[in-house]
């Protein structure tokens, strides 16, 4: 039941039409829509639409593909209200019954149940309906159909007759062939056999199936192409299938097994091997050659026909290369024509062997510092060089010349890991010699005495040679690198500082450190570094001490204060080290303490007790007439300890 909401006006000079779409479902059974017209009237006296009541009638327009039971026009009197739509006389009434189109209780004009006749041209259905209130009111029209040809095409096959060649052995529900038809909602259908035993059809897609494993024989369907919704448009192809025997034999190929070893410098496009393979069953379209496997193999080898060639460079000293081993393999699948195809796999082993192609390269300032005391034996420094050829270890260091007096240092031929020394530039993309790489290095030591006075530095000569980097031991690469050694000389006595004792006075000034003094002390003669330090009286850290500068860091000082520091000074690290204590009396004197107008700095020598040190050496020097006694005793002696041997000898 339809009501009129609480509270709602109509007005039939705004709104003269409300199109209601009504759905109504019951449990298991489909969902019903149908669509409720609501006229509004201004009076209310029955009356029909101009057009449907006029002599001619309405005139309606459809296609002849419209779908079966579809609403093709509504017939709406004013007032609707009032309509007999339930119990009692209806409100519409067909007056004239030759036509297929159905007219509902609703004035809903319906198409046919089975949908127009799609194979004729122009159709035209007239209908003439009256309408009836409750109050006895009437109207009446007449609605013309016309019904157009379709603009769809019809379902048709391209290919009337086809022959569809199937393998025995094809196994259930693997698909043999498959038919398409052109058209709108094309669905399929066998007609003959009418019961298939062997195949079956996909009624959307056309794939025919195999029910069952075939053997060989041979079978004629008929296969129907129609509109879903117009089956009257419908197609028809016959398939002739045949089931015929196979040779199952796969092919044979020579080599069965490829084993190929390569040096890294095989240009790309070389033919590592040519396989000869040959099909048994002779079918044609001859035998396909494809290569499987990992993907480093695939990205390195192609096929070429029955050709195995290399793709690209087979780089050796590359990462990914010694990932695999320096080895490649894969697979070639030789697949013969036929259904089913028949395939055969050559399995492939590619040994890729290194080549010397890169000299090495020396490292970058080779330079090392030694003291002249240091002891024989002791290591001077290391020296890694590189070589971008695999293995990245495998140099061996030598020193042109040797070990000599001259040059009294030695290199050993393989030492241990160098974590960080100095290195060369290398192309970004090498992979063996990364910056924080650790690699195999040359350990030079001392074998001999060093005298800084004769020499001030060495320049030795190192030469790589790289090993293990290619099948031939006699191609070998070396390159000759310079390396320099400075020698630091020792100080042989304790530096002199003038003076040795200082008295000074400074105020205290706020803010940052204050400069005291500059000790003046020198060395030895080759002008070596010094180095200083507070041996005494800085225990509140007053003071502080940057070379040979003495400064004081000011604090909240209230009163005059006098500091004694104690600097020793010394020369090389040497031992025994020899040193020199310079005394300082530094007298500090706050801002706020008045202090005598004259600001002059003592510098005081202290004249030192002279220290004798006495030492007795032991000697014994006999005179010469003592020594030539002892010489000619001496040698009696022997002479007469020869004869006695004799003369026992000869009894």
């Amino acid at each position: 039941q339809v009501t009129l909401r609480a509270g709602a006006e109509l007005d039939a000079s705004r709104v003269n039409q409300y199109p209601l779409t009504l759905r109504a479902s019951c449990p298991s059974e489909d969902e019903v829509e149908e669509q409720l017209f609501v006229r509004v009237t201004a009076g209310q006296v029955l009356r029909c639409d101009a057009p449907f009541a006029s002599a001619g009638g309405d005139v309606v327009q459809v296609l002849a593909d419209t779908a079966p039971r579809t609403p093709l026009y509504a017939v709406l009197p004013q007032p609707l209200g009032g309509l007999t739509v339930s119990g009692g006389c209806p409100g519409f009434r067909l007056r004239n019954h030759d036509t297929p189109l159905t007219l509902t209780r609703r004035g809903l004009v319906l198409a046919p149940a089975g949908g127009f006749n799609t194979s004729q041209d122009t159709q035209t259905y007239r209908l003439e309906i009256e309408v009836m209130d409750r109050h006895g009111h009437n109207c009446s029209g007449a609605v013309r159909v016309e019904v157009l040809p379709s603009c769809r095409p019809c379902v048709t096959f391209l290919e009337l007759q086809r022959d569809v060649t199937v393998p025995e052995g094809t196994g259930p529900l693997e698909v043999v062939t498959q038919v398409h038809a052109s058209g709108d909602n094309v669905h399929y259908a066998i007609l003959a056999p009418t019961a298939p035993t062997l195949f079956t059809i996909d009624e959307v897609t056309g794939e025919i199936r195999s029910t069952c494993q075939l053997e060989v024989t041979h079978a004629r369907l008929l296969v129907r192409a129609y509109n879903a919704l117009h089956p009257a448009d419908h197609a028809t192809t016959t398939l002739n299938i045949t089931v015929q025997g196979t040779d199952r034999r796969a092919p044979s190929c020579v080599p069965a097994l490829s084993v190929s070893q390569v040096p890294e410098t095989v240009s790309p496009g070389s033919t590592l091997v040519t396989l000869r393979c040959t099909d048994p069953a002779g079918t044609d379209g001859g035998l396909r050659y494809a290569l499987e496997g990992p993907p480093a193999s695939r990205a390195r080898f192609r096929m070429e026909g029955p050709r195995l060639q290399v793709n690209t460079t087979l780089d050796y000293d590359s990462e990914a290369v010694a990932a695999v081993g320096f080895q490649f393999t894969a697979t070639i699948m030789v697949t013969a024509g036929g259904q089913p195809p028949r395939s055969t796999r050559v399995p492939v082993l590619v040994t890729v062997t290194p080549v010397n192609e890169f000299t090495p390269v020396c490292p970058n300032g080779a330079t090392f510092t030694v003291l002249e005391t240091t002891a024989f034996g002791s290591t001077v420094g290391r020296i890694a060089g590189i070589d971008r050829d695999y293995p990245p270890d495998s140099l061996e260091y030598s020193l042109e010349g040797g070990p000599s007096p001259t040059q009294p240092f030695s290199i050993d031929t393989r030492t241990g890991e160098s974590p960080a020394l100095p290195q060369p530039p290398l192309h970004p993309w090498h992979p063996w010699v990364p910056s924080n790489s650790r690699r195999l290095a040359g350990e030079i030591r001392v074998v001999g005495p060093l005298d800084s006075q004769r020499h001030k530095s060495y320049r030795l000569t190192v030469r790589l040679t790289d090993a293990r980097n290619d099948l031939d031991p006699a191609k070998r690469r070396s390159c000759l690198c310079d390396v320099t050694v400075r020698l630091q000389a020792v100080l042989d006595q304790a530096p002199v500082c003038t003076p040795e004792v200082q008295e000074l006075q400074i105020m205290a000034r706020s803010g940052g450190r204050q400069s005291v003094t500059r000790l003046a002390c020198q060395g030895s003669p080759d002008g070596a570094t010094l180095a200083y330090t507070i041996a005494g009286g800085n225990e509140d850290g007053r003071f502080q001490l940057e070379g040979n500068t003495l400064f004081y860091l000011p604090n909240d000082l209230a009163e005059p204060r006098t500091f004694v520091l104690l600097v020793e000074v010394w020369g090389s690290p040497s031992a025994p080290r020899r040193s020199t204590v310079v005394a300082l009396v530094v007298h500090v004197t706050p801002r706020s303490t008045p202090v005598p107008p004259s600001t002059t700095t003592w510098h005081t020598t202290l004249r030192k007790k002279p220290l004798i040190v006495m030492r007795t050496e032991v000697a014994w020097h006999p005179p010469a007439w003592f020594v030539a006694v002892l010489t000619v005793c001496s040698a009696l002696l022997l002479a007469a300890l020869g004869c006695m041997a004799r003369s026992l000898l000869c009894r």
